[in-house]
């Protein structure tokens, strides 16, 4: 074993005019969820309690698309999903449709540990965290003013789709001009109209453990009811005994390349290493779509890959490497 590492991502594709502030309050908030993980592994804490809490921070903080700050759904609603993954024994948990729960990561681990199932969803996940007893909040709690004007241009931009496309024509009342071969879209969706996406951390601690956590609000101006990759184990989140996975980006196609056990099954398959099968599923597998993931190995690696323009993430190993960005 070659000692614990963590990695977390804040979601792939970038608008390429994000303001440098903004971009620097990303960077911050990705260092201050690095420290807080670094701190828990050197307590050692196992990798399921430290995904957990990594997310949980990222959750509650509004800057990218979870927990507090989610997307809004066509309804102007939000409806939130996550999932966790521990590694030694496929462990896991995930929930969809969450209008209150504050922290929907621990609500997965909940049904992962204290249900007889893996997945629960909308009313019936509801009904499981007030037996629970976990803090749950008003919806309004999570719609930021952000969010609603970038709603408002998504609903101007005549985008109400299932696949979250939007036509040319339209465009021009957005203040974005019609999409070009240089401008990057993410399913159809020039990135300058693009929500911030979804968060996860990947651990591997001391004793080789590898866990996986995810969670989102989904796509801005979605469909009410459409469920993603996020909460979907082996699409966006997977952890087994070789290493710990969470996707971002377009979630359909994660969806369909079921992303994040493909690189485990290269790896075992294939026999290949961390950062070769991470990119050999991001090249091969996504049919044109646009997505990027993060990944621990049991051996203390770390991994990155991402075919969009950027993608937020920060990475920190026990022999002192650390990394945080954004730009390719």
């Amino acid at each position: 074993m070659g000692g614990w590492a963590i990695a977390v991502h804040g979601g792939a594709g970038v608008d390429p005019n994000l303001p440098q502030e903004r971009q620097e309050e990303a960077k911050k908030l990705l260092a201050r969820c690095l420290d807080l993980g670094i701190s828990a592994l050197r307590s050692n804490l196992p990798a399921i309690d430290v995904v957990e809490l990594v997310v949980r921070e990222l959750e509650t903080d509004p800057l990218f698309n979870s927990g507090r700050g989610s997307a809004l759904t066509e309804n102007g609603t939000v409806e939130m999903e996550a999932s966790i993954m521990d590694g030694p024994k496929r462990r896991c948990g995930a929930v969809s449709g969450l209008t209150t729960v504050k922290n929907p990561i621990s609500l997965a681990r909940l049904v992962m540990e204290k249900s007889p199932h893996s997945y629960l969803a909308f009313s019936g996940a509801e009904e499981f965290a007030r037996h629970q007893g976990v803090e749950t909040v008003d919806n309004g709690y999570f719609i930021t003013e952000e969010n609603l004007g970038m709603l408002k241009l998504a609903r101007e931009a005549n985008s109400i789709l299932f696949d979250y496309r939007i036509p040319a024509v339209g465009l021009e009342s957005c203040s974005v001009g019609p999409p070009d071969d240089n401008l990057l879209a993410m399913n159809g969706l020039p990135i300058s109209l693009y929500a911030p996406e979804t968060v996860g951390c990947v651990v591997v601690d001391s004793q080789g453990r590898c866990a996986a956590a995810t969670s989102t609000g989904g796509l801005m101006n979605k469909m009410a009811g459409r469920i993603g990759d996020s909460p979907l184990i082996g699409a966006g989140t997977y952890a087994c005994d070789l290493c710990g996975v969470s996707c971002t980006g377009e979630g359909e196609a994660i969806i369909r390349g079921t992303l994040a056990r493909d690189v485990a099954a290269v790896m075992e398959y294939k026999g290949l290493s961390l950062q070769e099968a991470v990119d050999f599923v991001v090249n091969e597998r996504l049919d044109e779509g646009r997505a990027g993931l993060i990944a621990v190995s049991r051996n203390g690696e770390v991994a990155c890959r991402f075919n969009t323009n950027a993608m937020f993430r920060g990475f920190a190993t026990e022999d002192g490497f650390t990394e945080v960005g954004i730009w390719d």
